[in-house]
Parts: structure tokens; C-alpha cells; sequence
């Protein structure tokens, strides 16, 4: 250890002129609010913020992290809680801990006012008062804790119903966008899937034994308020499979207050499958067939556009960032399903197990299941999980130098048509 390090802190606030540039933009600074938290007088966590911000300020002079893991956890559980020791403990020894406990969020994050004080008491009684609402995973991310303090913070936090989320190689929260209960483009009941699903798993999350992390996510509709597509390994994105709904009265209303040059820059010309067109009524035609249920033209003329009345869900598995190979968008594994009966939802809790059960026993050491799947190939992965080949899976059709254009048209609308009938639909008006 350097004389540098081994110099005892100072009486007052450490000083901090780089740090103290961060809240020179227009934008809020974490800088403010850790400088607030320190400032709170007669508050225990107090000194700590004050050493946090004094190694934060060491880190950015010295271009250098000085935080180390180590294993910290509460009776009975193997995840939840990231352990943080600092390198410079001697430097800054009140901020010498800074672990974090990840905390299970209500599904849809409805939480009421009496609820989020409790929270944040029990916080500031055990740890920093320093919160997150909310990580990626969706976890409430209590940051900055003693290891003396971790059991007590969490079993205050059993006792008002939380528990603690996963972390480490092991089935990570979970998340779901505010869904039905506020938004009129939900297409299934968000919070019951994400509830049925993590109950099921509840397991695999407290107790770390994967290869490493997965995460399931639930948007209501394409607009994926939670990021699932590109952040989650079992991705459910709410969708409908019949005819968009138009209210065409609306419609010449919209055309009437925005203009038809306005109306067709912004809807017409921005559909990425030019599925609409603007008639000369000002009315709207709908390709529904073409529709790839971006939420674009919904989003933005909401009154004239809605989703369909058949709805349900699409899943896609394997988004994640950069890892063994880059960026990874999740891959579209089941078109559609309901999600309106107990069996429907039996059904997305039997296929999570599946997949969860398949990368737990097939994956590589630290591999996401979306590089597993780029690594076997999607037939094999399609045959080990017991699911039906789609030309939804195929990506680009119809510029691929392996697939003849006309071949593929004619089994496509073949493999249409036969599903159609076993849902019961009109093939003929389709």
C-alpha cells in the first residue's frame, strides 16, 4: 500500500473538483445526489457517502476502479446480493463495504406511497440510502451496505413481502412493462406471465447453477417499454394476428388537423413494410398481411389506429449484448401464442423450463442461450426445444442467396394456410 492510500480521511467533506465538473451540464448529475446524501446531517450513512465520493474522485485522477468482489450473502440464498470491497479501504474506510442488494420489484412496478417509505427506511436505517428504481434486470438495486448490515437489511425486507432477485450465473428478476393496468396497447396480461414464470423459477434464482445469467422480459405490445427484444434471453412481446383496427372517422380527422403532407411523411412514408396508403378521402388502407406490428402508426395517430382483437404474444429468445460473439437481437421462436386461459400460461411456463433445462445442460461456461443457439444452429436448437420450423424464423427471405424466392412464396402461403385452418380462421378471406 502506497503513503498515498494510508493517509487517514479528512475531518470535512473530501474534495472533489473533477467529480464536481460532472454537475456542470444541463442535465441532473449522480454526483448532486450522492453529495446530498452526504450532507444529511445526524444520517449514519453520511461518513460513507463521503468516502464513496472521495475514492470516486481517487478513481478518476488515477484512471483506475478500485472495487474488488469477494462473496457476501443472506441464510439459505446463493444470489442477490454483488459484493463490493474497496482496494484503498485504509484511504476511504467507511465506504471500505458498498455492497448491493438486488431486490425482486412488484410485477409491472406498481408500488403504492406506503410502500416505497418503507423501502426507503429500511435503506437508510442499513445502508447507504443510495437506491436505483431500476436495474436492467428490473431488480430495486439497494447500493451501498456493510456485510454486517446485509441480513439485517434483508430479512426488514422479507418481513414487508420483498425478496431478494438473482445475480451472478443464475435466472436473473425479471421485468415487465406497466402493461394493461395503465396502457391501451397491451395485448396480454403482462403481470400474470411475469408472475407465473418467476414463481416457477424462483429456484434458479436464489440458488446460482447455469452456465450463466438468463433473463426473461414481457412487453405488452411492440413498443417494448422494457428493452426485452435486445436485453432479454426469453424475450414475450405482446401482438395480434388478425386485421389492425381502423377507425376511419378518425382517420380524416387526423388528416384534417395535421395535413396530408404531414399525414404521409410521418405515418404513410415511415411504414417499414409500406403497408399503408392514403386514399384520396383521406381514409386509410391497411395491407394487413405486409403489417409487421411496429406500433409506428398506432404510436402516433393512437385515436384512428389500434392493435387487432385477437391478441396474444410473440417470443423471441436470445437478445443480449456484446459477449463471446456482439450484439444479438432476440430471434423469433414462437409467433404466436394466446395468453388468455390457466392453459395458455401453462403452456409459456412449459416452454420457459424447456428452454431454461436446455441451456442449463447444453451451454458453454459463461455463454448466453443466444450463443449457444448462433453455435448449434437454429434447426438443432428448434429440434431439441420441440418446436415447428416457421418462415417467421427466416430472416430476409427474400434476399438470401440460400433460399429461391418462388419456392419459398409458394411453401410459405402453403404453411399460411395450413395455420389458418387450425385455428379456425377464414382462409379465403385471409
Amino acid at each position: 500500500m502506497s503513503q498515498d492510500e494510508s493517509k487517514s480521511a479528512p475531518d470535512g467533506p473530501h474534495p472533489t473538483p473533477l467529480l464536481d465538473q460532472l454537475e456542470g451540464g444541463k442535465w441532473p448529475s449522480f454526483v448532486t445526489g450522492l453529495k446530498r446524501l452526504r450532507d444529511t446531517q445526524g444520517a449514519q450513512y453520511a461518513p460513507m457517502m463521503n468516502d464513496l465520493l472521495g475514492q470516486l474522485e481517487h478513481s478518476y485522477e488515477n484512471r483506475a476502479g478500485y472495487w474488488k468482489g469477494g462473496t457476501v450473502s443472506v441464510f439459505g440464498y446463493g444470489g442477490g446480493v454483488i459484493p463490493r470491497f474497496s482496494e484503498v479501504a485504509a484511504k476511504f474506510p467507511a465506504s471500505k463495504e458498498f455492497h448491493t442488494l438486488r431486490v425482486q420489484p412488484p410485477a409491472g412496478f406498481h408500488y403504492d406511497t406506503a410502500t416505497l417509505r418503507k423501502l426507503c427506511d429500511i435503506w437508510e436505517r442499513h445502508g447507504s440510502g443510495l437506491i436505483a428504481f431500476h436495474g436492467q434486470s428490473g431488480d430495486i438495486m439497494f447500493q451501498g451496505c456493510t456485510t454486517e448490515n446485509v441480513q439485517k437489511a434483508f430479512d426488514e425486507l422479507n418481513e414487508i413481502g420483498f425478496d431478494l432477485g438473482g445475480a451472478g450465473p443464475a435466472l436473473r428478476t425479471s421485468m415487465s412493462c406497466v402493461g394493461h393496468a395503465r396502457c391501451e396497447m397491451s395485448c396480454y396480461d403482462e403481470a400474470r406471465a411475469h408472475r407465473s414464470v418467476i414463481n416457477e423459477f424462483l429456484d434458479e434464482m436464489h440458488r446460482p447453477a447455469l452456465p450463466y445469467k438468463f433473463k426473461f422480459k414481457f412487453s405488452g405490445c411492440g413498443n417494448d417499454c422494457v428493452n426485452a427484444i435486445h436485453r432479454a434471453d426469453f424475450a414475450v412481446i405482446g401482438t395480434w394476428r388478425d386485421d389492425m383496427k381502423v377507425n376511419q372517422d378518425e382517420v380524416r380527422k387526423y388528416v384534417a388537423k395535421a395535413g396530408r403532407k404531414y399525414t404521409i411523411d410521418t405515418v404513410i412514408a415511415m411504414c417499414p413494410t409500406r403497408a399503408l396508403s392514403l386514399n384520396d378521402d383521406d381514409t386509410l388502407s391497411v395491407d394487413n398481411k405486409s403489417c409487421v406490428r411496429c406500433m409506428h402508426c398506432i404510436n402516433v395517430m393512437n385515436k384512428a389506429l389500434s392493435p387487432g382483437d385477437d391478441r396474444g404474444a410473440s417470443i423471441l429468445v436470445g437478445g443480449k449484448r456484446s459477449l463471446k460473439v456482439g450484439d444479438l437481437m432476440g430471434t423469433m421462436l414462437v409467433p404466436f401464442m394466446k395468453l388468455d386461459t390457466d392453459e395458455d400460461f401453462d403452456r409459456l411456463v412449459a416452454l420457459a423450463r424447456r428452454m431454461i433445462d436446455f441451456f442449463a445442460e447444453n451451454a458453454l461456461e459463461h455463454e448466453r442461450i443466444g450463443e449457444t443457439m448462433d453455435r448449434i444452429g437454429l434447426p438443432s436448437f428448434l429440434e431439441a426445444l420441440e418446436i415447428e420450423p416457421d418462415p417467421n424464423m427466416v430472416l430476409h427471405p427474400r434476399t438470401s442467396s440460400y433460399v429461391r424466392t418462388d419456392d419459398f412464396t409458394e411453401e410459405s402461403e402453403k404453411y399460411f394456410e395450413r395455420k389458418a385452418r387450425e385455428n379456425g380462421l377464414d382462409v379465403a378471406a385471409e
